[in-house]
């Protein structure tokens, strides 16, 4: 078992580490990932690439994420993980730079996997590294500022990128890539020193209470990450051609989804740290299941904002709640929160890209059924609440009485 204390950062300190970390999500995860979608049509258009090889060299970048949900913690374990974190920065950084030539696709290929291998180093270790030095009262608050880089990015995807687009792809690359770099840079010295509080790589084995807890959590994350694909991916085209508003109001919705993802982290951190954490990703699912219906049902234009605003809040909202909910369950085992979370990352990674394809092929196979899509996503969503529900008596007692016993 794995009890080293971690030693608490003064008020200073802890903000310019929460900042690193909000930084690290951004660039890491925020815009090497979420800024390629609205390039999509660009790239195909100045003939960079074949329609087939852009959704290809999509890929790329979550084959990288997965690989790098698993590497992380070991490449902590050589080098520690404040000089990793550093390192991923700046491998992101430069991938886009590289991506403003267009080489080749293998070329495009290698530095897309490049990025998204930084963006899961980043998720595994970032948080893990800051959060044991937060004090206890503050780290959901603290867990939701540092995913807010998440929110940020689809916001940026939505705002700045199509401003970029004015000058050019090439000219897009490098301002993404010279926006990453800056933050990289202003974030260099914010990170705190290895030590008690960085993520623990040795044995990490959890105690024996908890394993059905994180196979509920793990499967939760692999349904949340199910529930999340048909907005992602299908919001814009369903607005404009499902509901037949047309491509400039479902810009519009695009950004009302981005102010969604910008606000979910900080919200479902402070709702962590005023319901509970379990309350609170039960409530996060209610209310997904709640908006995805009324995608489906509602007519009006406002109702069909506020239910955007509120499925916007979940994909980046859902990662601070389920690091809360596995450093609740391994409250006095820092290794085994590593190794659960990284874990965590690689599950929710596999099941987003499976359901990424599954839904592609829904989609194609009932003939553009944007509702069938929503439901089934809405599905998983209710899925995972009643998990929680019927299974959560059996989970959680066992951790809390530990936990209390040990208090």
């Amino acid at each position: 078992m794995d009890t080293t204390p971690a030693t608490t950062l003064d008020a200073g300190a802890a903000t310019r580490a929460i900042l690193a970390g909000l930084c690290a999500s951004l660039v890491g995860i925020g815009l090497a990932r979420f800024a390629y979608t609205p390039l999509i049509p660009s790239l195909i258009e100045a003939h960079w690439f074949a329609a087939r090889d852009v959704v290809f060299l999509g890929a790329a970048n979550l084959l990288g994420y997965l690989a790098g949900a698993l590497a992380g913690r070991p490449l902590a374990a050589r080098i520690g993980a404040r000089r990793t974190l550093q390192v991923m920065m700046a491998l992101a950084s430069l991938a886009f730079f590289a991506c403003a030539l267009p080489l080749s696709v293998a070329w495009f290929f290698g530095w897309r996997f490049l990025s998204g291998l930084a963006g899961g180093i980043i998720m595994v270790l970032a948080a893990l590294t800051i959060l044991p030095q937060v004090p206890a009262a503050r780290r959901g608050l603290a867990g939701g500022a540092i995913f807010l880089g998440l929110g940020l990015g689809i916001a940026a995807s939505g705002t700045v990128v199509p401003l970029l687009l004015h000058e050019g792809l090439a000219a897009t690359w490098a301002g993404l890539g010279a926006l990453s770099l800056l933050l990289t840079l202003a974030s260099w010295r914010w990170w705190p020193h290895d030590g008690a509080a960085a993520p623990a790589t040795g044995a990490a084995v959890p105690p024996a209470h908890a394993g059905f807890a994180l196979n509920l959590i793990y499967g939760q994350y692999a349904l949340m990450a199910v529930g999340l694909v048909p907005m992602m991916v299908f919001l814009v085209d369903y607005v404009a051609r499902g509901l037949h508003m047309g491509t400039h109001t479902a810009a519009l919705f695009w950004v009302v989804y981005g102010v969604g993802a910008t606000a979910g982290p900080m919200l479902y951190g402070m709702l962590g740290d005023r319901l509970g954490i379990g309350n609170a990703t039960r409530l996060a699912l209610a209310l997904q299941v709640a908006a995805a219906a009324a995608m489906v049902l509602a007519h009006g234009v406002a109702a069909l904002v506020v239910a955007t605003f509120i499925l916007g809040t979940y994909p980046p909202g859902i990662v601070p709640l389920t690091l809360g909910r596995i450093r609740h369950t391994l409250r006095d085992h820092v290794s085994a929160q590593g190794a659960a979370w990284s874990r965590a990352t690689t599950v929710f990674a596999l099941f987003q890209a499976l359901a990424g394809y599954a839904y592609s092929w829904l989609f194609a196979a009932t003939g553009g059924n944007h509702r069938l899509l929503m439901l089934a996503g809405a599905g998983a969503c209710a899925l995972a609440l009643l998990s929680d529900l019927l299974l959560a008596r059996a989970a959680w007692p066992a951790v809390a009485e530990e936990a209390a016993a040990r208090a």
